[in-house]
């Protein structure tokens, strides 16, 4: 089962604070800042924290099934290798689509959120125009080694933390008349009182579920980076043990002082409430600082996303469930072409020449999050099966570095889980059709990957006949 002793690899250049910081980094962005305001206005305080403690417990099962499979077999590509070999070929080859799809459409995500945030200094200048200049920017960064991106992902994150962080603790001294507020008097806990958080219902939080699965994106990004991480047997854990900690903190008690601070009614998309309430304290330049850090937060997600689905497509020409173009690499081996062609992807943010930039927003938000819903329970079938094998084989689980608690509970209910959360989202009009388009491409993968492998054994069977006759 090391398939990493004979497949290439990608330079192992990754220490174990770029580890956990690429991963906490790559969900600190558009979902905190800008996505955290929508769902509480679509769900209310008590919807939203409820929605991102289910979201957390299913990133949990998630991360330690991955972790499981990453430790045993650290590879550049993750996930869609471990579907390949512990579930089918046809299973990896249409995670991998799916998961590339979803992360390539969040870094559109991200180019059209931060041009949104750009009205804030320039509301004259068309967002799209600022979605180009960021994808160029960013295009720039990646192209560079795997320890320069690496190590100036570990800086954004810390930023983005300490922000996070400042921001806590500012809005707990204005909830209670610490910090006074310019239009408004310390509203204390009463936007948090039990009528109030609830003011579209339960069954809503089903449905914002969506939101919530698309901030948690990124957090899987530690298993695709493991073909590129020193010791990973060690780095991994240490990873995934802090990472979950920190972002359901941070997640929690930003609804927590959002919630208690505005109501519900009063967050939307377009402004971040995190500007908004820095602006009504009054700090000098603060809401410019945070947009500023903002800005860098999302545009940092964009950019792992951009690592993450260029290293899955250069994993799948590997196994030849893409052109083998991808395969190649830059003399600071690099995977030039396959990032080229996920620019492409990005590209989609440019729809805002047409499009209204909120509409957009959403529209690649539902594809993301339906992308990345499918791909956790890939991999949580992906670890059910390798354990299963793994056992049958005669392997001992003592000898397993990192394994999942209660197996094979936590995968069963991971799968469960999220296969309740898309079939909830057919009841709404608005991401329906995004479920539907979702699960369409994912059965044409495996339709297509079928007839192909079928193709292959028909060839692989023809040949031996030809030689006899020669």
């Amino acid at each position: 089962m090391h398939k990493q002793d004979t497949t290439p690899q990608l330079n192992r250049t990754m220490k174990s604070r770029h580890l956990m910081m690429l991963s906490l980094g790559g969900v600190i962005g558009t979902g905190l800042f800008l996505n955290v305001g929508y769902t509480i206005n679509q769900a209310g305080p008590g919807g939203a924290i409820i929605g991102y403690l289910i979201g957390g417990f299913i990133l949990y099962m998630v991360m330690t099934c991955l972790g499981e499979l990453a430790v045993h077999m650290p590879v550049t590509g993750s996930f869609q290798t471990y579907a390949t070999k512990f579930i089918h070929p046809t299973a990896g080859f249409s995670l991998g689509w799916m998961y590339f799809v979803g992360s390539a459409a969040t870094a559109g995500v991200e180019f059209t959120a931060a041009g949104i945030l750009m009205k804030h200094w320039f509301p004259d200048m068309p967002t799209w125009i600022w979605c180009a200049i960021f994808i160029v920017l960013l295009f720039s960064l990646n192209a560079l080694s795997t320890r320069g991106f690496a190590e100036a992902e570990f800086w954004f994150a810390g930023i983005k933390v300490l922000a996070v962080v400042f921001f806590i603790i500012v809005g707990a001294a204005a909830i209670f008349g610490i910090v006074p507020m310019a239009d408004r008097v310390a509203p204390h806990l009463t936007n948090l009182e039990p009528t109030l958080l609830f003011p579209a219902g339960i069954i809503i939080i089903f449905v914002t579920m969506m939101n919530v699965i698309f901030s948690y994106q990124g957090s899987e990004l530690v298993g695709i980076a493991a073909g590129e991480t020193e010791n990973p047997q060690k780095t991994i854990p240490k990873a995934i043990r802090t990472i979950l900690v920190r972002i359901i903190v941070f997640y929690i008690a930003s609804i927590v002082i959002l919630s208690a601070i505005f109501p519900s009614s009063e967050l939307g998309l377009l402004e971040s409430p995190f500007v908004t309430l820095l602006e009504l304290v009054g700090i000098p330049y603060a809401a410019d600082i945070m947009n500023f850090i903002i800005l860098t937060a999302i545009l940092s997600v964009g950019n792992s996303c951009l690592y993450a689905s260029t290293r899955l497509l250069w994993a799948m020409s590997l196994e030849d469930m893409a052109p083998k173009i991808f395969s190649k690499t830059s003399k600071r081996n690099i995977p030039l072409n396959a990032l080229l062609f996920t620019m492409v992807f990005s590209l989609l943010s440019l729809l805002t020449s047409v499009m209204k930039a909120d509409a957009v927003f959403v529209l690649l938000m539902s594809i993301a999050g339906i992308s990345v819903t499918i791909s956790w329970m890939g991999i949580a079938l992906s670890q059910f099966m390798f354990r299963r094998k793994y056992v049958k084989s005669g392997g001992r689980l003592e000898d397993l570095q990192y394994r999942v608690k209660w197996y094979p509970f936590i995968p069963l209910v991971c799968i469960t889980f999220c296969s309740a959360i898309l079939i909830f989202l057919l009841w709404d009009e608005t991401q329906r059709a995004g479920v539907l388009y979702g699960i369409g491409f994912l059965l044409l993968c495996i339709v297509f990957y079928s007839i192909k492998l079928k193709r292959q054994k028909r060839e692989a069977v023809q040949v031996p006949e030809v030689n006899e006759d020669l």
